[in-house]
């Protein structure tokens, strides 16, 4: 599973700077549309904002600081916008369909790391991929694919127990 987001990050950052984030990087706008899944419920839990700081952190290869000020930089960017579309319209240009594809596989990961998925989320999810120009049945899949990977861990977890 890390290894899908790996490649899928090092894509989006191949040609920029781990040092700065100029306000057109798409690693914020990937930040900003996960922290908009994250609250589209109304909370966010901590769950979710580990998941997403350990998905940034190892898959853009940021130390704590390059962490905490994309961090920073994709909430506040995420409290500027007022719809999907500003991030969308961005990530479209820079991506290519199965990158798009990957990026709702990652967007459903966050989703289910509370293990929980709620009506908005699944709303919020489907905004995004439609703008992003992934089909019905590409996004079903990934969130069946997020589902099954919890329900493995969980079993895992019991095993273990």
């Amino acid at each position: 599973m890390f290894e899908r987001f790996q490649e899928f990050f090092q894509n989006l950052t191949s040609d920029n700077s781990k040092k700065g984030f100029a306000p057109d990087d798409p690693r914020i706008a990937v930040a900003a549309l996960c922290m908009q899944v994250m609250e589209a419920d109304g909370q966010v839990k901590d769950s979710e904002t580990k998941r997403l700081r350990k998905l940034l952190k190892e898959q853009y290869g940021l130390d704590r600081k390059q962490l905490d000020a994309l961090m920073a930089a994709g909430q506040e960017a995420e409290s500027d916008a007022v719809d999907y579309y500003r991030f969308t319209s961005d990530l479209k240009r820079h991506l290519n369909t199965e990158q798009r594809l990957e990026l709702i596989g990652v967007l459903w990961d966050i989703v289910y790391a509370d293990g929980e998925r709620s009506e908005m989320e699944d709303d919020a999810i489907w905004r995004i991929a439609e703008l992003l120009g992934v089909s019905a049945r590409e996004r079903i899949q990934k969130r069946q694919e997020a589902a099954r990977r919890v329900t493995d861990a969980e079993v895992i977890q019991d095993d273990a127990d």
